[in-house]
């Protein structure tokens, strides 16, 4: 019943509250126990879409564990509208459980069309791209207003896209569909900035990204180095959550471009596997990245999640407490604060 399913969800994020206030973490989140996952929650509340159909593959992605999995498609039947608030009654109740800032995410704006590209949107519901667009910027502003006006102040906008544009193959898949891969940064750019332009100047918004993160398995590997420079200027973002924890994301020299008023969220410890990562390597690669960005505005993250979808990843819940344990020790050592 559905009062048993609220009833676990209230539970559990009751929990996830008090894991977060016991390590000592400055601000919370509610787990998106809600949530199947962290996007198709959030755009089936704008109509008929589905972001994450999986073609010819298991939803956990491909057999060999730990390996790429299959890249969701979006199927767009209707158009993209903001009908009530998305966000606020998790807000509220999560507002309720602490005195802690809570945290709210949400994905990013370009995330139903990196999934299908202009063929998914003129497929049933739309005639004109910009039509599309406009109705997307204007159904994630409201809904940004709709958290300011019941006091959130800390929004993650998750958008895997730009993280993604640096591995050949995606480029290649873009290219398939008829998209050249640079000049889609650019329209991405472009939107987003729209958005934040629009947003309410109460909200904090920063920008997460990672290269998949499913049942372990991950949808894409390269470096930052190709979007870079636009990601880290044009982008209007004042500060980035970036996935660092495995050789698939590249080194830190990506970060030379990350201008003096912008600050990096290093995610450098993986909610995808078991292993428990040693703190002096940790730090070792924080000093490595401070070459790059003063140590001043780094922090340090796992790199996504420790689940993006309701199948969760390897790991177990005493691996997550150990793993924020880790990150909170190492922000503490590094920084004298979390």
């Amino acid at each position: 019943m559905q009062s048993d399913l609220s009833a676990a969800e209230n539970a559990a994020i009751a929990e996830a509250v008090a894991l977060q206030e016991r390590l000592g973490l400055q601000f919370v989140t509610d787990g998106e126990f809600r949530r199947r996952s962290y996007h198709s929650f959030f755009y089936q509340q704008l109509g008929d879409l589905n972001i994450d159909t999986i073609a010819g593959a298991d939803a956990q992605g491909a057999p060999d564990s730990g390996g790429r999995g299959a890249q969701p498609v979006a199927l767009i039947k209707s158009r993209v509208r903001w009908t009530r608030p998305i966000n606020v009654a998790d807000f509220n109740f999560l507002k309720s459980k602490t005195k802690l800032l809570p945290k709210i995410t949400i994905p990013g704006p370009c995330a139903l069309h990196f999934r299908g590209g202009d063929a998914a949107v003129l497929a049933f519901s739309y005639r004109d791209m910009d039509q599309f667009w406009d109705d997307t910027i204007e159904a994630f502003d409201r809904e940004l207003v709709a958290l300011a006006e019941a006091g959130c102040r800390y929004v993650q906008i998750d958008e895997t896209a730009f993280a993604k544009f640096g591995d050949p193959d995606v480029q290649a898949a873009l290219a398939a569909r008829g998209d050249d891969w640079s000049k889609l940064i650019d329209k991405y750019i472009s939107i987003t900035n729209r958005l934040l332009r629009a947003a309410p100047k109460t909200l904090h918004i920063g920008m997460h990204l990672c290269r998949g993160n499913r049942g372990g398995h991950w949808h894409a590997e390269g470096s930052y180095e190709d979007v870079a420079e636009r990601l880290f200027n044009a982008l209007e973002i004042p500060f980035y959550f970036l996935e660092f924890d495995s050789p698939r994301a590249g080194n830190f020299t990506p970060l030379r471009f990350v201008p003096k008023q912008k600050s990096v969220v290093l995610g450098l410890i993986s909610s995808k596997t078991p292993v428990l990562e040693d703190k002096a390597a940790l730090r070792a690669r924080v000093e490595e990245a401070s070459r790059h960005v003063s140590l001043d505005r780094l922090s340090i993250s796992p790199q996504c999640g420790f689940a993006s979808v309701d199948t969760g990843n390897p790991v177990t819940a005493q691996g997550q407490d150990a793993k924020l344990r880790l990150v909170v020790e190492l922000a503490r050592d590094l920084w004298g604060r979390t």
